[in-house]
């Protein structure tokens, strides 16, 4: 017989009836949890605003972004993706450029995808992300203006009014939740277009930020035109000053575009400098595209350019120059540096010829003639300055080499152009050079095989331009 005293009934429901309760309570919470979410969203880790100035029908699209980090501690832009939604018009690739950015252009990265799942409102977007070098929002901070440009690479219009993220009205920053934002791949901010398959796009995978090279400059000429406001943010000056060489007082903007080309590095776009003339000084225009710095001196050069030996219209036999160079400094410090590819010769010289010259002073130079025919498609054109050491490559071939008092003295400014050396006929004609990409390393001898890995680096981290040449490794 048990000797144990049993717990009086009474004293056990009120218990179970506690623990029933509870349970109901709890099940009830757990079921009604996700439309309680959905009434009181939790705070987002950061915030977008935007603003443009542009109407529905426009040469480019104009999206300023700025960033809010609302958490508590700090956030590293490299951390941070953008997307910003349109629908693509016609079969032209987009692409973009940075025109200012309060943390420099020179941290921005970008690329222009398409939606798995399109939308009438999108089936591709803008994405932007930030370099290693960028810095970080401290907590409450804003990013504050990322201006930039979205346009076709052929430069016909666009029309936005059925693109999702645009907003004719937002004038003024404004909170925009049809541009997203990711944290380290995940979303932050924002509403994902959802296509027919019921699924938001896909979230951006956390990627080792891109890296910008401290002493490196690198372009590869994403603009839309010689006005394009980003051009000369970038450092660039369109020459429409009086002087020569060449036929002296010609120089117009009118002669540099940039262009479609499938087979350029990125986003397909080329620089191109036409020079035109109806054999009359009155009817001739040059074209010359270079840097308003002048701090280039020791270091590797390199540019992919596409040389002609026949005009694009009208008849051959001009004496044009295609050049590639760079010059700076006066009296004792002149220093110029040379690549001049004449098709038809010039100077009472024949062509085709490559001259390379590496100029002392306006009358001391030394140089050196390649004769052979550089129409052949695109060319890696090479200079390095080392130890006082000029050294001329085209292609990986070595081709000139200079040293002692011919190295240059003084810092110099980086030029394009395209000019005829004199007018031997009547006739409208027009001649064109192209340029792919520009790249500049101080301080540092790199090979060709160098030059081109850098460069395609570059290109598939989405970084079509940046400076940090002035910068120390």
């Amino acid at each position: 017989m048990s000797t144990g005293r049993r717990t009086p009934r009474r004293r056990v429901w009120p218990k179970v009836r506690l623990l029933l309760l509870v349970a109901a309570v709890v099940a009830g919470g757990t079921a009604l949890y996700p439309l309680w979410r959905t009434a009181h969203p939790a705070p987002s880790d950061l915030v977008v605003r935007y603003r443009t100035d542009t109407a529905g029908a426009v040469q480019a699209a104009k999206p300023s972004l700025e960033v809010f980090n609302q958490t508590k501690k700090p956030i590293a832009l490299s951390d941070i993706t953008l997307r910003y939604y349109f629908t693509a018009d016609g079969n032209a690739p987009y692409t973009f450029n940075c025109v200012q950015a309060a943390v420099g252009c020179s941290h921005i990265a970008g690329s222009v995808l398409a939606l798995d799942d399109p939308t009438p409102t999108a089936d591709h977007y803008l994405e932007i992300s930030f370099t290693s070098g960028a810095g970080s929002l401290s907590p409450g901070a804003n990013s504050r203006g990322i201006d930039l440009q979205l346009y076709r690479v052929d430069h016909k219009p666009l029309d936005q009014s059925d693109d999702r993220s645009f907003d004719a009205g937002m004038t003024s920053y404004k909170e925009a939740k049809k541009i997203t934002a990711y944290h380290r791949g995940l979303l932050a901010w924002g509403e994902e277009p959802t296509g027919d398959k019921g699924s938001p796009s896909a979230s951006p995978k956390a990627a080792t930020a891109p890296t910008v090279p401290p002493g490196v400059l690198f372009d590869n000429f994403g603009y839309l035109g010689p006005k394009d406001p980003a051009l000369f943010n970038h450092g660039w000056l369109v020459r429409t000053s009086k002087g020569g060489p060449g036929i002296e007082d010609t120089w117009s903007a009118d002669g540099v575009s940039f262009q479609h080309d499938p087979k350029a590095l990125g986003d397909g776009q080329v620089l191109r400098l036409r020079a035109s003339t109806d054999g009359t000084k009155a009817g001739t225009q040059q074209a010359s595209l270079g840097t308003s710095s002048q701090a280039f001196r020791s270091g590797t050069y390199a540019a992919r350019v596409h040389f002609t030996d026949a005009p694009t219209s009208g008849a051959k036999g001009d004496h044009i120059n295609e050049t590639f160079y760079t010059i700076g400094g006066t009296g004792s410090t002149y220093s110029e540096l040379d690549n001049e590819y004449m098709p038809n010769g010039g100077w009472g010289r024949p062509g085709p010829k490559l001259d390379n010259v590496t100029w002392r002073r306006i009358d001391d130079r030394v140089y050196n003639t390649t004769h052979r025919s550089l129409a052949t498609g695109w060319h890696t054109v090479v200079v390095t300055v080392k130890d006082d050491v000029v050294t001329y490559r085209l292609d990986g071939e070595k081709i000139y080499t200079t040293s002692g008092k011919y190295a240059p003295r003084a810092g110099m400014s980086v030029n394009f152009s395209t000019w005829f050396i004199d007018l031997p006929f009547k006739g409208e004609r027009t001649w064109d050079m192209t340029v792919d990409w520009f790249y500049y390393h101080a301080n540092t001898s790199q090979s060709v095989t160098e030059v081109e890995a850098a460069v395609k680096g570059f290109s598939s981290n989405g970084l079509n331009y940046f400076d940090a040449s002035k910068e120390s490794p």
